[in-house]
């Protein structure tokens, strides 16, 4: 197999669609059905099974995708280990990072990080922070900048931290909250479709301190797309919101208590920094890495 044999056992396994895999190659389908055949000739296995237009890898299908993976890292680094032998940082970096850092914070690293290293190829990805995570899990990217406490067994690195709080435009009662309205932020729809972190620890956390005080659930009255929006109702009296308190102005003039667990420890959105320790052997990874920690060190992330 060649390079873009690997790539095209990738795009497999991800799209699990033959046409999808075409046209990332930018090869016709029956050149894309001749490789597939020559591949499975040279290994003597079926790599995929198919029901109409639909398909699906097979066990095998599956390893010698993992083993493509492998192989492209590995032709990566090399690639990456000569251009560098001349002394000047060359090569490619792929982040991803949720939607809220990408807007406040990721320009002004970019900016300064490419400054330094010019030569260097830049991929970015932003989204949810969800999203990003069945990214790096799913080995598409290097590093991933997201808000929440994520189940990651490798390396991380703590940016920054917020409260989460209780906002109305006038004092409330918290023993009252179950009978009163409440807006909430919800996760958008196309959330479901990623399966590798099931879970938003956030949300998490949320329904976590609302059980520790009530038998009943909270009166939703709204549901919404956004903290601001979140915000701009209760500024009209529509009911009360939980939100980080990143989205809140001192020009706002709510009122705003903190959530604390009933252990005394107040509630906390962090944004981590995570990464594979096998991946700070690219040049390019591990100068980002140290280059974003040390702005974090600085305390100037929000």
């Amino acid at each position: 197999m060649d390079e873009k044999d690997c790539l095209l056992l990738l795009y497999l396994q991800k799209d699990q669609n033959l046409t999808k895999a075409a046209e990332h190659l930018f090869m016709t389908q029956p050149a894309l059905t001749y490789r597939i055949r020559q591949i499975e000739k040279e290994f003597q296995v079926e790599i995929f099974s198919k029901n109409g237009k639909n398909i699906k890898m097979t066990t095998a299908g599956n390893h010698l995708a993992e083993y493509a993976n492998s192989v492209l890292i590995d032709l990566r680094r090399i690639k990456e280990f000569l251009l560098n032998m001349e002394n000047e940082l060359t090569g490619s970096l792929i982040i991803g990072v949720n939607s809220h850092f990408g807007l406040y914070n990721l320009p002004s690293i970019l900016k300064s990080y490419m400054k330094m290293f010019p030569r260097v190829q830049l991929n970015v990805d932003t989204g949810f922070s969800t999203e990003i995570m069945d990214l790096l899990l799913d080995g598409q990217i290097d590093v991933a900048i997201v808000r929440g406490d994520y189940n990651w067994p490798e390396q991380k690195y703590l940016l920054s931290e917020e409260n989460v709080c209780i906002i109305a435009n006038e004092p409330i009662d918290l023993e009252k909250l179950p009978q009163m309205p409440m807006i909430n932020r919800k996760e958008p729809k196309v959330l479901l479709k990623y399966k590798t972190i099931p879970y938003n620890p956030y949300d998490q956390s949320i329904e976590y301190w609302w059980n520790e005080r009530f038998m009943e659930p909270p009166l939703v009255t709204m549901q919404v797309d956004s903290y601001e929006t979140c915000r701009e109702m209760v500024k009209k009296g529509l009911g009360y919101a939980i939100i980080p308190s990143v989205f809140l102005k001192q020009s706002d003039e709510l009122h705003c208590s903190n959530l604390i667990f009933k252990n005394g420890q107040e509630m906390k959105r962090r944004t981590w920094m995570y990464y594979r320790e096998a991946s700070m052997s690219l040049a390019t990874v591990a100068e980002f890495v140290h280059y974003v920690k040390k702005i974090a060190d600085q305390g100037i992330l929000s």
